[in-house]
């Protein structure tokens, strides 16, 4: 599990990344990112979800929250680590919960990130 320190959790945070950031987006889900201040401590990149009950009840909503969230630490090492990120998952991603690539959803999140233009070449592939 992802430290606390390590996620966004409060609305002001949210907010800041929406309004301030920049943001691309692919079929599965859009990525809101957005370069920590400047006087903040170096905290590592920081993650915040965002899943609807569009996409399911709270079983369905808490598993691609894990997904997510694990998919993101593999590609954590990749990222630059004065960032924070939120990842809005859309609807469509429900599609790959039962699809039979179990690499289906890291796959989704690091196209976004790659989109993005975030990850770095040389680090570990997940």
């Amino acid at each position: 599990m992802a430290a606390k320190r390590s996620r966004l959790s409060r609305s002001s945070d949210f907010q800041r990344v929406y309004r301030q950031g920049s943001s691309t987006a692919s079929r599965f889900l859009v990525l809101h990112y957005f370069i920590q201040p400047a006087g903040a401590a170096p905290r590592g990149p920081r993650l915040g979800l965002s899943v609807s009950k569009k996409l399911g009840g709270a079983v369905v909503r808490n598993r691609v929250k894990r997904l997510l969230r694990e998919a993101f630490r593999g590609c954590e090492e990749r990222l630059p680590k004065d960032y924070d990120y939120v990842l809005i998952a859309r609807p469509q991603l429900t599609d790959l919960l039962d699809a039979p690539d179990k690499g289906a959803v890291p796959a989704a999140v690091r196209d976004v990130f790659e989109r993005a233009g975030l990850l770095e070449e040389g680090a570990n592939e997940a």
